[in-house]
This record gives structure tokens, sequence and C-alpha cells, in this order.
């Protein structure tokens, strides 16, 4: 297995106001961050259209989406919709996408489209990057996952395996996952979120009767808190046991996490 240079992402949900969209876009393309990513969700804008006007005002930051649901789009329409981002973006579009997550089939059943059963989601899934492959060969795909079977087909069909688990997924833990996706793919890139950097408040967490504080005691790959120089060690040792090469941190850790970027960002 080669040892991929490090990259870093932001996770943005988004706004309606144009002017502070295209500030953090410049702003994270100024700190050296790879990525802009945006969900797809009902509460969030449209992730392709958002993701083109960031592209217009950026040079080098690439834009993605993290992830799209499948069942929301018709295959042709994502197909037409994501080659055009691409050409808007000059190349610079990342299409992340996933069979589906828990509160998605309300955002289907809002849009008048029929969800599925989750085994006719991973048989679509298939199908839409089968078709996306063809149409559009030179736009980087990742596939979300997080339980074996869709663990090893992400490995099979994508560049990027993003891996999903729970907050308080330790090494030992997250290499389970992962040795699923290495007997399917030695080489595929893998992806993380970092859902805390800091020991800011996180709401969702209290509501989970922990903090990042704790959830890093106890050894969890989802967090980073202490020192620039303990979070640059942290980052490395993930990546040096895991092989994971790709974080992305929420847009609220942007300024903070700016220094761990400027440190590892491409070594």
């Amino acid at each position: 297995m080669s040892e991929r240079p490090l990259r870093f992402g932001i996770t943005h949900s988004g706004t309606s106001d144009q002017a502070a969209w295209t500030a953090d876009a410049r702003r994270a393309e100024d700190l050296g961050y790879a990525t802009l990513l945006l969900p797809d969700t009902l509460r969030t804008p449209a992730p392709l259209p958002a993701l083109a006007a960031a592209a217009a005002v950026t040079e080098r930051l690439r834009v993605g989406t993290w992830v799209l649901c499948e069942p929301l789009r018709p295959p042709g329409l994502l197909a037409w919709e994501a080659a055009t981002v691409q050409a808007l973006s000059g190349g610079r579009f990342e299409l992340g996408i996933g069979a589906g997550r828990p509160d998605a089939a309300a955002d289907a059943a809002a849009l008048g489209l029929a969800f599925g059963s989750p085994a006719e989601r991973v048989q679509q899934l298939i199908s839409t990057v089968g078709l996306l492959r063809e149409r559009l060969p030179d736009t980087p795909l990742l596939v979300a996952a997080s339980g074996p079977r869709l663990l090893r087909l992400a490995a099979r069909l994508a560049d990027t395996v993003a891996l999903g688990w729970p907050p308080t997924t330790t090494i030992a833990q997250a290499r389970e996952r992962i040795d699923v996706v290495r007997t399917v793919s030695a080489d595929v890139e893998l992806a993380t979120g970092l859902i805390a950097v800091g020991e800011a408040a996180q709401p969702w967490l209290q509501r989970m009767g922990t903090d990042a504080r704790t959830l890093a005691e106890q050894g969890a790959v989802t967090v980073l808190v202490g020192s620039v120089a303990q979070m640059v060690e942290r980052v490395r040792q993930v990546r040096d046991e895991l092989g994971v090469s790709y974080f992305t941190v929420p847009v609220s850790a942007m300024t903070d996490f700016a220094p761990v970027v400027a440190e590892l960002a491409g070594r």
C-alpha cells in the first residue's frame, strides 16, 4: 500500500447569503484546504449550484459533495448536473455519493420520489455509479460507507471511501472496518470526518452526554483536542496506523484547524 499525502477539507452547511458563502470559499482556499464540501439535505442549499458558485470565486480549491443521497435524483439528471459543475469549476469537482442516510426517506417523500428498501438502494447505487463512470470518467468519485457490505462495495467502486463510524470509534475499532476495505483495494483513498476540533461545546455531543475532551481521552479518532503540536501528532498517528489520508472538519473549526493544515497538507 502506497502512502498518500495528507489533504484536508471543510464540511459546510451552506448559506443563502452569497457574500458569506463566497467569503468562506475564499477563506478555505487561502488557509490551504483542499476541498469545500456540502451535504445533501432539504434543510441545506442544493449542493451542486452552491458548489458551482464557490468554484467561480476560487482558483485552486476543489469542491465536492459530502455526500449526495443517491435516491434523491434520477441518475441521468445527476450525471448531467455533475458534468456541468465539473465544467464550470474547471475540473475541480469531486462527487461524493451514498445509498442513503437515516432521515433521507422524509426528503425523498417531500420530493415525490421513491426511497426504496436498503437492498434496492444498494443496487441503484451500483447502477448510478456505473453511469457516472461512463459519463464523467475524469471526475473523482467518493462513496460513503459504514457496514461491511457497503465498505466492500465502496472499495470496489470508488476513488475514495468515506468511512462512517460512531463518535466513540477508537483506532482499534476503526481498523476493523478499514481491514474490510483493504481486502478489496490496497490503494483506495480513505477519508474520515472529524466531528470536533478543540474543546468548544458541541450541543449535539452534550445531548449524547459527552464532549470532545472525553471522547479524546477514550481514544476516539473522531475528535482532535490539545495544542497544535498534539493535533498534528494525532493526525500523523491515524494516517500511519490506519492509512487515512483525507480528513474533513466542520466549517466552525476552519480557523482553529488551519495551523494543522499548514503543517501537514501534502505531506
